[in-house]
């Protein structure tokens, strides 16, 4: 499955460092990963390609009640290659792996 959405990029503020940023994955794609039939895995992750600008790179997306869907973390040296600041809108483009 292959989705594409902008969402904005947000800091996790139970972590007071620069370590642990984000990007909610909307409503409703975050449904449609919740619906994929997949192995149980860590913390309910689900294992995608993902594509913001000219980053391409393999991460896994979380399940988070706080934010109502899926979270996308975003690596520093992604957000430094794409110029990427707080609350700035991402599009993204992830696939899902062994689905």
């Amino acid at each position: 499955m292959q989705l594409t959405f902008t969402a904005p990029l947000w800091r996790w503020d139970a972590r007071q460092d620069d370590a642990w940023w984000f990007v909610t994955v909307p409503p409703d794609e975050s449904d449609l990963l919740a619906d994929l039939p997949l192995p149980p895995r860590g913390f309910g992750s689900i294992r995608v390609h993902v594509t913001v600008g000219a980053t391409t790179w393999r991460t896994s997306v979380f399940p988070s009640k706080d934010q109502n869907g899926y979270v996308l973390p975003m690596k520093k040296a992604v957000r430094r290659a794409e110029g990427l600041d707080a609350d700035a809108p991402v599009r993204v483009t992830l696939e899902t792996i062994d689905v």
